[in-house]
């Protein structure tokens, strides 16, 4: 799908896009709780349909209804394959959720997915009983358990993602567990999961983010948990808004544990209005200046944060950068390569992203090399193009944010779609 994108000023109000990061968490949960579960103001993107479907074949019988999704957990297996499409989470966490199994169970998955290791997992999960078969170290691979508690040694460097396959698979074994972990990165994902885990009736009880005690015998409640909105996505509508005009999104909260929230100290610093009440954020544009920030906790905000500094005056230093490499694309590269074609002074050093602003953005042909935030940044930063810009692969976006053209159109974006 190609989207062209004119120069657009932006005013109105939108509803925050549903947390995938949340709603993958909440169906894990869901499969492991005996009855009925409701998941109200669910995700419907790509990541969050496979997510159900790999729960599926692992035993819940779920049905989607207008405002909700409804699960009747249960752990049974009734597959011997999983496919968790393009999922990073839902390859970890599903991984270990099938290694409770006492069979043979296939993972499989696609695009930028078949190119990322997967030697921790299968590293981590031989440690605790589990045959695991990979594929020259990628997927697909071949799981069989059962999976057995103790002492595990993780390393959280790279992902927090597989950690919280096992926070989540662990509590329901005969036995307790520790999970020492070295360098942890993405913090606040871990915070989500031990919320959501606690919302489901389980209890992980934190040191310092290094070692994690987990009671076994623990069993999963069947609840109502309703999904926040999702600050990955949210980060896009605010940077809009800084450089464009003013948009309000509502159904966003400031008590998050999302990483992604700290996009609103940033944008601050950088000059825009940001003003907030208990459950709607609005931010409106003004002069920008340079900023300095660590993205370490934080990756998904390089795109945008891109985007933000190409109109900040003076010289903008994203921090942090290393772990964009092994996202959907290479992004720090993807964000190099694609904004040095709209007119922005831009150098990726591996660890770091300098930008020199403010930039005059030209318009003409951009890729999105499939992944989704790339994809939404080079959109936001069409708004202010001197002519037309036609994104590639725009499909993308399903992914994380199916509604996030629609919503742009919402908000005033001057958008046409084809094929």
């Amino acid at each position: 799908m190609k989207v062209a994108v004119e120069a657009s000023s932006v005013n109105g109000t939108i509803y925050a896009p549903p947390s995938k990061s949340a709603m993958q968490r909440a169906v894990a949960c869901a499969l492991l709780a005996e009855g009925r579960s409701e998941i109200i103001n669910p995700s419907l993107c790509e990541d969050a349909l496979a997510a159900m479907q790999m729960a599926e074949c692992l035993g819940a019988d779920i049905k989607s209804l207008s405002d909700r999704v409804i699960i009747e957990g249960g752990y049974h297996p009734v597959c011997n394959k999983i496919f968790c499409a393009e999922s990073g989470l839902g390859a970890r966490v599903f991984s270990v959720l099938a290694s409770l199994n006492k069979d043979w169970i296939e993972v499989h998955g696609s695009g930028s997915l078949l190119k990322r290791p997967v030697n921790m997992l299968s590293e981590t999960l031989t440690q605790m009983g589990v045959e695991v078969i990979t594929t020259n170290g990628f997927l697909p691979l071949k799981i069989k358990g059962p999976l057995k508690g103790g002492l595990v040694f993780v390393d959280g460097s790279v992902s927090s993602q597989f950690l919280t396959g096992l926070l989540i698979a662990l509590p329901i074994l005969d036995s307790d567990s520790k999970i020492i972990v070295n360098n942890l990165k993405s913090k606040p994902y871990i915070d989500l999961t031990i919320r959501v885990l606690y919302h489901f009736g389980i209890e992980v009880i934190n040191e310092n983010y290094a070692v994690f005690n987990i009671p076994g015998l623990q069993k999963y409640k069947p609840v109502s948990y309703i999904v926040e909105g999702d600050w990955s996505g949210a980060a896009f509508l605010f940077v809009l808004a800084a450089i464009a005009g003013e948009v309000r999104v509502r159904d966003i909260s400031y008590m998050s544990t999302q990483s992604d929230i700290a996009i609103i100290d940033i944008l601050r610093k950088a000059g825009a209005i940001v003003e907030m009440t208990e459950n709607e954020i609005t931010v409106k544009q003004a002069e920008l200046n340079s900023f300095e920030t660590d993205i370490s906790e934080c990756p998904d905000l390089a795109p945008p944060l891109t985007v933000l500094a190409s109109f900040c005056r003076g010289k903008t230093i994203i921090r942090g950068t290393e772990r964009l490499k092994v996202k959907e694309s290479n992004r720090g590269d993807t964000l190099m390569t694609e904004l040095l074609k709209m007119g922005v002074k831009i150098s990726n050093y591996g660890n770091r992203i300098e930008i020199e602003g403010p930039s005059v953005i030209k318009g003409g042909r951009v890729d999105s090399h499939g992944d989704h935030r790339i994809t939404m940044a080079l959109a936001v930063l069409s708004v202010a193009a001197e002519s037309s810009v036609i994104i590639s692969g725009a499909e993308s976006v399903n992914k994380s944010y199916p509604s996030f053209f629609r919503d742009l159109l919402h908000l005033g974006v001057k958008i046409k779609i084809s094929e």
